[in-house]
């Protein structure tokens, strides 16, 4: 069975994670739907996804914060059962 890391790494494992996932996806409908299926559509995404990676995964390690804040100010948490 493979090793996991540590605990202390999620919070860079899980924005990581994220950004690829959501910056992937984001940027193929955005490159599909701007130029269309075409011949070189797996070459411009990749150029354009990796832009928009660079940018995402700061971009969550910012924010992630904040809207954890943001959430928890706004969803009730579970109560312990003690």
């Amino acid at each position: 069975m493979p090793k996991k890391l540590p605990h202390r790494y999620q919070a860079i494992v899980m924005p990581l994670v994220l950004s690829v996932l959501m910056s992937a996806i984001v940027s193929f409908v955005s490159t599909a739907s701007g130029s269309g299926l075409q011949p070189g559509l797996l070459a411009l995404w990749l150029k354009a996804w990796i832009f928009s990676w660079l940018v995402a995964f700061p971009s969550l390690l910012v924010v992630l914060p904040v809207v954890r804040r943001i959430v928890a100010a706004t969803v009730e948490q579970p109560r312990s059962s003690s």
